[in-house]
């Protein structure tokens, strides 16, 4: 069962090295165990450390003087798309709520995934 994602998820990329902290941006007003409710237009991250896509323009061009030798670059995300799929039957603010089995696309190739959400749905028996 999938778990609704929140302000301060961990989420990680496919090409990165370290996690980043998603800021839930697209809404104030619904909250989940009181933290903001992510929607699948909240893809606004930071950095995920280092990227070692060759997609990635800085990382080809320093790949390539270090002749061939993959060198990883900063990582600066181009996500230009929402997270898909989300969950079409919850609708926070007009936007599809954001749970952990989502994922978000990099325009480097990456595949960006929620590892840690605070918020838990505990099953009952």
């Amino acid at each position: 069962m999938a778990n609704p994602v929140v302000n301060t998820s961990l989420c990680a990329c496919s090409f990165g090295v370290a996690p980043a902290v998603l800021s839930v941006s697209s809404q104030q007003t619904v909250k989940i165990c009181g933290m903001p409710a992510a929607t699948i237009m909240d893809n606004k991250f930071p950095t995920f450390g280092m990227c070692s896509s060759l997609l990635n323009p800085t990382v080809a061009s320093a790949t390539s003087a270090a002749l061939g030798v993959l060198t990883p670059m900063p990582c600066q995300p181009a996500l230009v798309a929402p997270w898909a799929p989300g969950v079409p039957t919850v609708m926070v603010c007009g936007k599809p709520l954001l749970n952990n089995s989502c994922k978000l696309m990099c325009a480097y190739g990456g595949i960006i995934q929620v590892n840690m959400t605070p918020a838990l749905l505990v099953k009952t028996p």
